[in-house]
């Protein structure tokens, strides 16, 4: 928040006033200041729920972390096994081919 620095000295009568008309009787704050102190408070909660915001999302962004190493490591292993089983189905249609060429020859 920006610093409001008047560029004119405040009114007489403000000037004037006894401290007890210029204060909360509340809070004890001088009215000439509450409302930045107002300011302030909201702009306060307005970071807070944006560190809330930030804080969830660092939670998000490591549990999608974990998932994709998941989700890797079980593609790797589909691979693998795909390449295992490509493997077996081969060997096993040259073996029926060639069990067939047997029998042909037979004849």
């Amino acid at each position: 928040m920006d610093r409001h620095i008047p560029m004119h000295a405040l009114p007489e009568e403000i000037q004037k006033m006894s401290p007890e008309e210029k204060v909360c009787k509340y809070c004890g704050v001088s009215y000439l200041i509450l409302h930045e102190f107002k300011a302030m408070e909201e702009k306060m909660k307005a970071m807070e729920k944006e560190m809330k915001f930030y804080q969830g999302s660092v939670d998000r962004e490591k549990r999608l972390q974990e998932k994709l190493r998941s989700l890797s490591q079980d593609f790797e292993q589909y691979k693998i096994d795909n390449e295992s089983k490509t493997e077996i189905l081969f060997f096993s249609v040259i073996y029926l081919v060639e069990r067939k060429v047997q029998e042909i020859n037979r004849l």
